[in-house]
């Protein structure tokens, strides 16, 4: 009785040894891992360490500002002349070539320059009136 007391101390003492070993194994993989990346890497990391901290208003960048995106499917004239390098014309042409399946539609049925697009695109979407597929390639098919 006594010896499997002993044989169970035993074997519960190295099955505990053998997780703190491959637990510091680990944690050290994970630093020799930190220390091999470079300088840049590491100062990508430290500065989203510090505006995660950072609560304050001046700190946040202003790339996080929203950006509202133009429906080119729905858009006012006025609401297209307001993106970068949109005329009065240009607004005019994507009015009367509605609707379209996707914003690089202005581009490919040369409503826009592939200049003007790359100078939009990132702030354009082309909504889809209907959630039905088949009514949306219906809407094309008339074209």
């Amino acid at each position: 009785m006594k010896q499997n007391l002993i044989t169970i101390t035993i074997t519960i003492a190295l099955a505990a040894a053998a997780l703190l070993l491959s637990a510091n194994t680990s944690l050290a993989a994970d630093a020799k891992a930190e220390a091999s990346k470079p300088a840049a890497s590491q100062a990508k990391t430290s500065a989203k360490a510090v505006a995660k901290t950072d609560k304050s208003a001046a700190a946040k960048p202003k790339s996080s500002a929203k950006i509202r995106l133009v429906d080119i499917n729905g858009a006012s004239a006025a609401e297209l002349k307001k993106l970068p390098g949109i005329t009065e014309a240009d607004a005019a042409k994507i009015i009367a070539g509605r609707p379209y399946g996707s914003k690089a539609w202005l581009v490919s049925n040369k409503v826009l320059t592939q200049d003007k697009y790359s100078a939009i695109r990132q702030r354009i979407i082309a909504k889809q009136p209907y959630k039905d597929a088949a009514k949306n390639a219906a809407l094309y098919k008339k074209k």
